[in-house]
Parts: structure tokens; sequence; C-alpha cells
């Protein structure tokens, strides 16, 4: 299986992962924009440093490399029966499901992926498990390019006549199987005729938005300014952007969103600026367990991320640090949830239900 590009994807000379047939070719996204290298993941652990490290990372490209990493992880152990095949598919997803907590995906995908082998019946082969556990994995990875196309279609009308917008963090065709979630609205409407400029919030500490999205958005040939977190408030204050488009890890019953830290205050300093605050994400990154953000594990990420910059200390040595990787958005500040069912409104406990429903 190789990646085709949905329906008004912009012309791109990447991947972010492929199935070979034989290994999952991976872009390692921590060496760009200095460097284009694509991983060969031949095993379970190499897939779980991959996402551990943000190698690959993404809720939606999170859960697709979660799906080929249970495969490959299982096909390379001894499967001589079904229950060989059902033990080694739990074993491999359990260890897979501790790479990061957030990403709700990530679970997503391996409960999917396992429950596929064991609705088999119990006198199937091994190989027709193995086999299942494959198109399980490829249908992942085609759904969700099918769902980032729509999400940009549903999308794309919010950015009508705007002339800029922010957005925080990368999710774009680097954050997902396909061409992005919230970058798939500008790349439709760009496909569209529509011209505006895109903030890019540089995202510490790791600086997603300046290493992956200018990036990407470059390769789009979509005008790009890079702005500093710190900035956003000004260019509302200011009139250059309209809107703002963000992705998100995980959201709740109740509309709040979990995403990259730096998003919250993102969405305060709209919402005082009455600059509509939008999330695009698949139906499959809403937990319906999580009765609220409150509900939502944050990843903890270490201090180094911090004190250093590019590997060199930008801090007294022994500093204390806190560097959750993801904040809470409440649901009172989101205009709009788009999915690739369509446009959700407030309130969300109940088009978010009706959503899910309808799957």
């Amino acid at each position: 299986m190789t990646s085709r590009r949905p329906p008004h994807s912009p012309s791109q000379p990447f991947a972010t992962l492929d199935w070979t047939g034989r290994h999952v070719r991976l872009l390692d996204q921590t060496l760009l924009p200095r460097k284009v290298k694509y991983l060969s993941i031949r095993d379970e652990k190499t897939m779980w440093e991959a996402i551990r490290s943000l190698r690959v990372r993404g809720a939606p490209a999170i859960g697709a490399a979660a799906a080929w990493g249970l495969y490959i992880g299982t096909a390379r152990r001894r499967n001589r029966t079904l229950r060989e095949v059902r033990r080694n598919v739990k074993t491999v997803a359990d260890y897979l499901a501790g790479a990061r907590p957030t990403a709700v995906n990530l679970f997503w995908a391996l409960d999917r992926c396992r429950a596929a082998v064991e609705a088999l019946p119990d006198g199937a082969a091994a190989d027709e498990a193995l086999a299942t556990l494959l198109a399980e994995a490829q249908a992942i990875q085609r759904e969700d390019e099918e769902s980032c196309a729509r999400i940009g279609e549903h999308g794309a009308p919010l950015l009508h006549g705007i002339k800029g917008v922010v957005t925080h963090c990368n999710a774009g065709a680097l954050a997902t199987a396909g061409m992005g979630t919230a970058l798939a609205l500008f790349y439709t409407a760009a496909a569209e005729g529509q011209r505006f400029t895109v903030y890019v919030d540089e995202t510490r500490p790791l600086l997603q938005g300046a290493r992956l999205t200018a990036w990407e958005l470059q390769q789009a040939g979509i005008d790009v300014r890079l702005i500093t977190d710190g900035t956003a408030g000004t260019v509302f204050q200011r009139g250059m952007a309209q809107a703002v488009v963000v992705g998100s890890d995980r959201i709740a019953a109740n509309g709040d969103v979990a995403n990259k830290i730096g998003t919250m205050p993102l969405a305060i300093a709209a919402k005082y600026y009455k600059v509509p605050f939008y999330v695009a994400a698949p139906l499959s990154t809403i937990d319906p367990a999580a009765r609220s953000g409150a509900d939502i594990p944050i990843e903890e990420r270490g201090a180094g991320e911090v004190t250093s910059f590019g590997g060199t200390p930008v801090a007294p040595r022994g500093t204390k640090v806190f560097s959750p990787a993801f904040d809470v958005t409440p649901a009172r500040l989101v205009a709009g949830i788009v999915t690739e069912a369509g446009v959700l409104r407030p309130p969300y406990r109940r088009s978010i239900a009706r959503a899910l429903a309808g799957q």
C-alpha cells in the first residue's frame, strides 16, 4: 500500500508514513526542516521510540503508526495458532500504549485492531488473523486520508473572506496520514482560489510551528508569517487575522479540547478580540469516556526541552521546570469543531453525541 493524496491536497514531495509491503517508511520529523530523512520501522520497539520521541506526531498520524506498529510487532513473533496471534496482539498493543498518554488516537487504533482479531471465529487460521490485522492497519490509514479531505471541505467555507488566520503547533499532512486537519482547511481554501496569510506560532519548546508547519505550508505555496507564541494577541489587536484554526490530540464529550501547550491562552486572546477559534479533528479524536477536560491525562515532558535550545543550555543548571506537553481549552472558547461529519457547534455534548451516533 502506498499513500495517495486526497482531493485538494497540496502537491507535496513527502508522505508522513507508508507501508512498503515489508516495513513502515516513516518521515523523521525531529530532523525537519534541516533534513528530510525516512526511517525503516521493522519492529514495535522502534515504532514505540518513534512515537515517544516525536519522530512521528499528531494524533491521527500516531494512530496510524500504532496500527502499523501492532501489525509488524505481531507478525515478527511466532504465530502458529489464532490463540498465539491474539496473545501477541495483546502484548504488543499493551507495549505501544505506553508510548504517549494524551493522544487518544493511539489507544483508539490499538483497540480497533485488537477488536478485529478478537472478532474472528475461534476456528480461524493464524494467517487469516495476521491478514485481518494488516487489513485493519491499511483501513485506518486510508480512512484518515479520506477524513482529512472531508475536514478540509467542511471547514474551508469558514475561511471565506478572511485575510489572515492563526494556527498553533502542526496539524497538517505531517500530523496525519492525509492532508492534515487544521491545515486541510487552508489547503482546500487555497485550492478554491482564496488568498490569505497564515500566522504560525513557533510553538515552544520544540518549535513544531517553526520547524514543521512553516515548512509544510511553504511546500504548498501558501503565504506564511512565523510569529512567537506571545505575538498572536498583537496580531488580533491589529486586525491582521480573523480566525484561528488548530488541531487536537483529544476532545472530551463536553467539547473541551486538549492540544499542544499554548493553545488555551491563544483561545483566550481570540475570545477577547472576538476572533472565532476553531478546532479541526477527526471523530476518532473525540473521547466519549472523558466527560470533560479534567478527565484527559496530560503528558509532561523532560526538563531539558525547556532548559536548552538546540542543544545549548539557556537556563541556570539545576533550574526546576514544569513542562506539560498539552493544555485544555474550555469548550466555551471554541466556536466550532470541524470533523469529517461536518462542523459541530455548541452545545457540544449534544452535537458530539449526535455525530458519534451517526458514525
